[in-house]
């Protein structure tokens, strides 16, 4: 996944149950991953730098909104299959 231009890349991502996705900030600006809140889902990154990265395995099937806090309007949801 890429963040640039104040945006996930792709918006929208659908991997196995399993899979680690890894997100790499390519922004002047830091951003986060982080579940959206009330999802109770599990991504919680630090803010990332340029360059920076930040990967999850995603181990249950489901689907898991997630946003930039610090630009909440950065918007994104990864569908985890069987």
């Amino acid at each position: 996944m890429t963040i640039k231009n104040f945006a996930f890349s792709p918006a929208a991502l659908t991997v196995k149950t399993g899979t680690s996705v890894t997100w790499t900030n390519t922004d002047p600006d830091a951003h986060t991953v982080t579940s959206k809140q009330g999802s109770g889902g599990p991504l919680q990154s630090a803010a990332l730098a340029t360059n920076a990265t930040y990967s999850y395995t995603f181990t249950a099937p489901g689907t898991y909104p997630y946003y930039c806090s610090i630009h909440p309007f950065m918007t994104a949801t990864v569908e985890v299959t069987p």
